[in-house]
C-alpha cells in the first residue's frame, strides 16, 4: 500500500514537471522591410538553449521551465535585441512579431588589423577603438581634407593647434604631448619625426577603410614610442565589387576639395587609386588682420597595385605622393597686396614614399609576412628673417611570422628602423640634422586560458644607435563573465628617444633651437595601465545602451622639456616625471532610428619636477562629446553635436577660458551611388580671439600665445558624393 502511494506521488510530481515546462514562439522581421528573416538566432542565455528562424522568419523554443527568462535574438548585420519574458507567457505574448534593425557598424564583422591578429574586435584582450562606415564618412563629410576633426571628435584624444596662421595640428591622447603618440598607415610608420608636423593637415580621408586607435603602452608590435598610444589609417584594398568614388566640397570659408577613389580586381591583379586636390583661401573671420585659416594648394596621389600569385600568396606596392604650399600670416601680404614688414609663415613640402607588403600563408594556420616602407620628406619653414629647411630620410622593415593554434595564437618579428634627417637651412651654428637606427625583436602570444579568460602578453627588445638596449614587457588580460559584459586590464613599458621635432619646436618654426647632444641626455621611458568595463544590454525592447568606462595611467621618467638658455634654447630633462591619471566614459543608446553618443574624459595631466607638481599646459581636464543622430531607411542622415572644453592652463602660467563647440551635419542620399551633404561646423561660432587673444604686440612682429580654442569660427561647408 505505501508503495502504491509513493509511486502515485512520484507520477503526481513528474506531471507537474513536465506541464511546468513551456514553449516560446515568436517570428522575426526586418524593420524597415517587414521581411521575415531566416537563420536568425533565439537564444536562452541562462538556459544554453536557442533555435533559429525558418524561411518564414519563425522560431519556436520548447522545454521552458517557468520563471523570468533573458533572450537574446542575433543576425549578422543586425542590432542585437536582448528581451526579458515570464513564463508563462500572457496570451498577448504568444507568438509575438519582433523587429531587427540594421546595424550599420556592424562591429562583430570588423577585423582589427592594428593587432596583427585573425580576432574581431569582440575577442581581443588589448583594447581597441575604431571608427568606420557611416560615422568615418560623417566625419569625413564635415572636414574632406584632413583628418583633424575625425580624431578630434573622439573621446580622449585633443588634437593640438601649434601654429596660430598655418594651422598646424598634432595630436594629444589623454593629455599627452604629441611626440607620444604614433601615426601609422595601414601599419607602416609614414608619419614621423620631421614629417609629422604637418601631417594631420595633409591625409585626405576619402580612401579610408577604418581607423583604429590603441590608447596606452602598445610597444610589443610598434615600438617604444607608441606611450600615449597609435592611431591606424587603414586604407581600403580591392573588393568583388569595383569601387569608383569622387567627392566634392566648398566651404564658407573659400576653401575646395576635390577627390576621388578607384578600386578594382582583375583576376589575380587589383588596383587603387586615390587623389585629392585641396584648396584653402586665406580667411580672417576675426578681422584682426592674421589669417585663421591659411592660403594653400595641395595634391595628393596613392596608387597601389595587389597580386594574388595564389590562394596563399599575395602582395601589394604602391606609392604615396604630397605636395603643398601653404602661407598664413598678414591677410594682406597672403593677398599678394605690399605690406610694410609684414608677418608671415610659408610651409613648401613634399612627401614621397613607399608601401610593400608580401603575405604567404603556409600549413593550416601559419602566415609570413614581410614588408616595407621608404620615406623622404622636403620641407621649408620660412618666416620674416629666418628659414629653417631639411629632408628626411626614413625605412620601416619588418619579417613576421604568425601562426594560430587550437587555444592560442602567436606572431614573432624583427624589423629595423632607420632615420635620417639633414638640415639645408636654418641659424647659425645650429644643425639639427642626425642619423640615427633601431633594430627591435617582438613576440605575442594570445592564449584563450577558457571561454571566459583571454590573455595577451608581448615581449620586445630593441637596440638603439644612440641610446642603446630597451627591453618592452606588455600584457593584456580579457575576462568576459556574461554575454554582454567584457573586462579588459593591461599595461606595458615604453620609450622615446630625445629629438628637436616636437609641439614646442613647432611653436618656434626651430628658430634657436640648439641640437641635441646624446650623450648629455637619456631616453624617456615609460610606465602605463588601463582598466576599461563594456556593459550592453536592454534598458526596454526598444532603447539599448552600449557604454564602456575605461581608467588609466601613465607615468614618463625623464621628459625632455625645452627651456630657454640666454637667446636660444635647448632641451633639458629636470628631475622628475610627468604623469597622466583619469578617466573615459562612452556611451551609446539605440533608439529606433536614433542614436545618442555621450563621451566624457577626465584628464589630469602634472608635471612633478623638483618636488613641486604643476598642471601640465593645453589639457583640457574635462571633456564632453555629445553627438545626437537620426538615420531614416539608410538614405537621411541629420545630427547634432555639442563638445565641451574645460579651462586650459597656458604655457604663460595664466588659465584659458572654457568654450562649447556645436555643429549641424545633414546628408541625403539618392538611390545607392549619389548624395549631398551640408554642414554647420561651429555655428555658435567659438573663437579665441571672441573671448581672448592669440598675439601680443604689433602685425609686423606678433608674439603668439598658445591656442586651445578655434580661431576659424563658424565654418558651413557642403558638397556632394557619386559612387558608381
Amino acid at each position: 500500500m505505501n508503495l502504491k502511494y509513493f509511486l502515485t506521488g512520484v507520477a503526481v510530481l513528474f506531471c507537474q514537471f513536465v506541464f511546468a515546462q513551456h514553449t516560446f514562439t515568436a517570428k522575426i522581421v526586418d524593420h524597415e522591410s517587414n521581411a521575415p528573416l531566416t537563420n536568425v538566432t533565439v537564444y536562452f542565455s541562462e538556459l544554453s538553449k536557442g533555435d533559429v528562424t525558418d524561411p518564414e522568419g519563425k522560431v519556436t523554443v520548447a522545454n521552458i521551465p517557468g520563471g523570468q527568462h533573458s533572450i537574446r535574438i542575433s543576425f549578422v548585420g543586425y542590432e542585437t535585441l536582448t528581451i526579458k519574458r515570464t513564463f508563462p507567457l500572457a496570451d498577448a505574448q504568444q507568438g509575438e512579431t519582433f523587429e531587427l534593425h540594421h546595424d550599420h557598424e556592424e562591429m562583430e564583422e570588423i577585423v582589427i588589423s592594428s593587432t596583427r591578429s585573425s580576432r574581431t574586435i569582440e575577442d581581443i584582450p588589448t583594447r581597441v577603438e575604431f571608427i568606420a562606415g557611416e560615422e568615418l564618412a560623417e566625419k569625413g563629410n564635415m572636414k574632406p581634407g584632413d583628418i583633424r576633426m575625425l580624431l578630434n571628435e573622439s573621446t580622449g584624444i585633443q588634437t593640438q593647434q601649434t601654429s596660430a596662421t598655418s594651422y598646424n595640428s598634432s595630436i594629444r591622447i589623454q593629455g599627452l604631448d604629441g611626440k607620444y603618440t604614433q601615426l601609422l598607415r595601414d601599419g607602416l610608420p609614414l608619419y614621423s619625426g620631421f614629417s609629422g608636423g604637418l601631417s594631420l593637415m595633409q591625409i585626405a580621408p576619402l580612401d579610408l577603410k577604418q581607423v583604429e586607435v590603441i590608447k596606452g603602452a602598445s610597444s610589443t608590435l610598434y615600438g617604444g614610442g607608441a606611450i600615449a598610444g597609435l592611431v591606424n589609417l587603414i586604407t581600403k584594398t580591392p573588393e568583388e565589387e569595383p569601387e569608383l568614388s569622387f567627392m566634392l566640397n566648398g566651404t564658407s570659408a573659400l576653401g575646395l576639395d576635390a577627390s576621388g577613389f578607384y578600386a578594382e580586381k582583375y583576376g589575380k591583379v587589383g588596383a587603387t587609386v586615390f587623389a585629392s586636390y585641396n584648396k584653402g583661401t586665406p580667411y580672417d573671420p576675426a578681422d584682426i588682420g592674421l589669417t585663421a585659416i591659411p592660403k594653400f594648394d595641395r595634391f595628393t596621389l596613392n596608387p597601389r597595385l595587389f597580386f594574388y600569385l595564389d590562394e596563399n600568396t599575395k602582395l601589394n606596392a604602391g606609392i604615396n605622393f604630397v605636395t603643398e604650399d601653404r602661407l598664413g600670416g598678414n591677410m594682406a601680404f597672403v593677398e599678394d597686396k605690399e605690406v610694410e614688414d609684414p608677418y608671415f609663415e610659408r610651409n613648401e613640402t613634399d612627401r614621397l614614399s613607399t608601401q610593400f607588403e608580401f603575405n604567404h600563408r603556409f600549413g593550416e594556420s601559419g602566415l609570413f609576412t614581410l614588408k616595407n616602407s621608404l620615406n623622404f620628406y622636403d620641407r621649408s619653414v620660412e618666416i620674416p628673417d629666418f628659414t629653417f629647411a631639411g629632408k628626411q630620410f626614413s625605412s620601416f622593415s619588418e619579417a613576421n611570422i604568425s601562426w594560430l593554434g587550437e587555444k592560442t595564437e602567436w606572431i614573432t618579428g624583427l624589423n629595423l628602423w632607420t632615420d635620417r634627417f639633414e638640415q639645408s637651412r636654418g641659424g647659425d651654428d645650429q644643425d639639427l640634422g642626425f642619423s640615427q637606427a633601431t633594430l627591435g625583436a617582438f613576440a605575442q602570444n594570445t592564449w584563450n586560458m577558457n571561454e571566459q579568460w583571454t590573455l595577451e602578453t608581448g615581449f620586445r627588445l630593441d637596440y638603439q644607435s644612440d641610446y642603446g638596449v630597451f627591453p618592452l614587457p606588455r600584457f593584456s588580460l580579457m575576462y568576459k563573465p556574461l554575454e554582454e559584459m567584457t573586462l579588459r586590464l593591461g599595461g606595458g613599458l615604453g620609450y622615446k628617444t630625445p629629438t628637436v621635432f616636437s609641439e614646442d619646436a613647432e611653436r618656434l618654426q626651430f628658430q634657436y633651437i640648439r641640437p641635441i647632444n646624446p650623450d648629455a641626455l637619456e631616453a624617456e621611458r615609460s610606465l602605463g595601465a588601463n582598466f576599461d568595463i563594456n556593459y550592453r544590454f536592454a534598458i526596454t525592447e526598444e532603447l539599448t545602451l552600449s557604454s564602456n568606462v575605461l581608467f588609466f595611467y601613465t607615468q614618463i621618467q625623464d621628459p625632455l622639456m625645452l627651456a630657454a638658455a640666454g637667446n636660444n634654447f635647448e632641451f633639458v630633462q629636470p628631475e622628475g616625471y610627468v604623469d597622466t591619471k583619469g578617466v573615459e566614459v562612452n556611451l551609446k543608446f539605440s533608439y529606433h532610428d536614433f542614436k545618442l553618443f555621450v563621451g566624457y574624459t577626465h584628464a589630469n595631466v602634472l608635471q612633478h619636477y623638483n618636488g613641486e607638481s604643476t598642471t601640465f599646459p593645453l589639457v583640457a581636464e574635462h571633456r564632453l562629446n555629445n553627438v545626437l543622430m537620426y538615420e531614416k531607411h539608410g538614405n537621411f542622415w541629420i545630427g547634432l553635436e555639442a563638445y565641451y572644453f574645460s579651462p586650459q592652463k597656458l604655457g604663460d602660467g595664466s588659465t584659458g577660458q572654457s568654450y562649447w563647440i556645436t555643429g549641424l551635419m545633414t546628408e541625403k542620399a539618392f538611390g545607392k551611388h549619389f548624395s549631398i551633404f551640408l554642414n554647420f561646423e561651429n555655428f555658435l561660432d567659438t573663437r579665441q580671439t571672441e573671448f581672448d587673444t592669440i598675439f601680443t604686440g604689433n602685425l609686423s612682429n606678433p608674439q603668439f600665445r598658445d591656442i586651445y580654442a578655434p580661431v576659424d569660427g563658424f565654418v558651413m561647408n557642403g558638397g556632394f558624393k557619386w559612387k558608381l
